[in-house]
């Protein structure tokens, strides 16, 4: 009887070890992935220019819900230093400043900010995600429509102004029809 005993303590004992050398190994790999992500850079580079906003509220309402990814005012709160939140933050940060960029208009910034009136309206734009950690980012439906009117009226629905209405009309005229039918399309779009 004494030999069944020693048989599950033995068995048991290596489970033990084996649970705590996976546990230190979960330890050091969480603690290796915190070292990273404190190193990930955190900047806000200085604001080089921004657009002609419509208003003063159109600009504060796309930075309070949009600022922190496509502006260089980042707030970088405390859980973007610990990992994993770190390195989504610090990705999502990095694409929306490179697909529109609210703090270098002229230089590059404007690029993709054609999308912002589409991205919102169909809810995409704040992610779901980051709404419950940014309850300020969660516009009402009417402060919705008022930025989507505002960027509407700041950006032009082609996103750098008119240009990309114009050269949406060109083909238009191409198409045989008349030039007064096209500008005032154009014109409408704009409204």
């Amino acid at each position: 009887m004494a030999e069944p005993t020693t048989i599950v303590r033995t068995a048991r004992s290596r489970w033990r070890r084996v649970a705590l050398i996976a546990g230190g190994v979960l330890v050091a790999l969480f603690i290796v992935l915190q070292g990273v992500a404190l190193a990930l850079p955190r900047t806000n580079p200085p604001v080089v220019a921004e657009p002609n906003w419509d208003s003063p509220q159109t600009r504060e309402l796309f930075m309070r819900a949009c600022g922190d990814c496509h502006s260089n005012q980042t707030n970088w709160r405390w859980y973007t230093y610990v990992a994993p939140a770190a390195f989504l933050a610090y990705r999502d940060v990095t694409e929306g400043r490179q697909k529109c960029n609210v703090s270098e208009w002229g230089v590059g910034g404007e690029r993709k900010c054609d999308e912002s009136v589409e991205q919102i309206q169909e809810g995409k734009m704040p992610p779901w995600f980051y709404l419950p950690l940014h309850p300020e980012a969660n516009l009402s439906a009417q402060e919705k429509q008022q930025l989507i009117q505002g960027l509407i009226a700041t950006f032009g629905e082609g996103g750098e102004g008119g240009e990309r209405r114009n050269r949406q009309a060109a083909p238009e005229q191409e198409n045989g029809e008349e030039e007064g039918s096209t500008s005032m399309t154009v014109a409408f779009r704009g409204s």
